[in-house]
């Protein structure tokens, strides 16, 4: 008797999944960034609130401009709330939450924090688009959570894994995060996946723009500084949405999100140049078991759920 055969991803699966791929290589450099534009508390650069406002107002001007040239249609009014929570999610919440922190730790420390993103991400999208994942799906999501949980139990020494104060934000980051991909993915079912990012940019222009003002650094900053604030706000805040919500919406928000649990490892990645970070071979080895739990998982039934009534 043979045994019987996995489910394949479909052509639109295996697309979501690239281009959720390109989104999720983008934002893994968002912790390092962001990491060289704060500083650390023994050379502070620019300060949480600036990087996460001012990141905001300059990808929204550059929104309006694109929705502008692009003769974009208004909004539905259907579609007021979902942007608003997309808003708060991915505008306000996680750059705020994460500029904050990361003055206070290091990005590797950040990347294994925000790693279990993916599980948030997928619980999420599973109420939203009515899918039901097999438990066999949901066994590799835990499974990877837990692989990169462990790595940062292992990474915090003997004392066990201390919950810094900038822990707390890290793990609300992931909250909004998770929110926010999973409104912006559901709008971007009937919008284009650029529009979605763009109009909660340009929604919050009356809130961005004057809090970066007044948030505008009082002393001169490095380039470095400025660089790592320029990908934030074109690249982070911008751009990598463009391709995330494009494979979440095409591949399926649950199945897709799973791709970011190799974000925290191209983000260790990233941050050994950009900010001499170590990396060892412990980092690698969870990086290739996560890995391949995405790559199993990928493999599992996500089906839509049965309708009622």
């Amino acid at each position: 008797m043979t045994a019987p055969r996995l489910p394949t991803a479909s052509p639109h699966e295996a697309r979501g999944l690239a281009l959720g791929l390109l989104g999720v290589t983008i934002f893994a450099l968002t912790l390092p960034m962001t990491r060289l534009a704060v500083g650390t508390p023994d050379a502070p650069q620019m300060s949480g609130l600036f990087i996460a406002m001012g990141r905001a107002a300059l990808a929204g001007l550059l929104s309006g401009a694109l929705l502008l040239a692009l003769r974009a249609p208004l909004p539905q009014r259907a579609d007021a709330w979902p942007l608003l929570l997309t808003a708060l999610g991915v505008v306000f919440g996680f750059p705020l939450l994460t500029s904050l922190a990361m003055r206070h730790v290091s990005a590797v420390h950040a990347s294994v924090i925000v790693g279990v993103l993916p599980l948030a991400t997928a619980a999420v999208g599973a109420l939203l688009h009515r899918q039901r994942p097999s438990p066999a799906f949901w066994a590799c999501a835990v499974l990877g959570t837990g692989l990169v949980v462990t790595f940062a139990v292992l990474r915090s020494g003997s004392a066990g894994l201390a919950l810094h104060p900038a822990d707390l934000l890290l793990l609300g980051a992931m909250l909004c995060a998770a929110v926010g991909y999973g409104f912006g993915a559901r709008l971007s079912q009937h919008m284009r996946a650029e529009f979605v990012i763009c109009w909660a940019l340009v929604i919050s222009l009356p809130v961005t723009v004057p809090l970066a003002a007044l948030s505008w650094p009082a002393v001169p900053m490095p380039t470095p500084a400025w660089a790592g604030f320029a990908y934030v706000s074109v690249f982070s805040m911008w751009l990598g949405f463009f391709a995330w919500y494009r494979g979440l919406a095409v591949g399926g928000t649950v199945r897709v999100s799973q791709v970011q649990l190799v974000q925290p490892f191209l983000g260790m990645l990233f941050a050994v140049p950009l900010l001499g970070e170590g990396l060892d071979a412990v980092s690698l080895g969870f990086g290739l078991a996560v890995m391949a739990t995405v790559l199993l998982g990928r493999r599992m039934a996500v089906r839509a759920r049965a309708r009622t009534g």
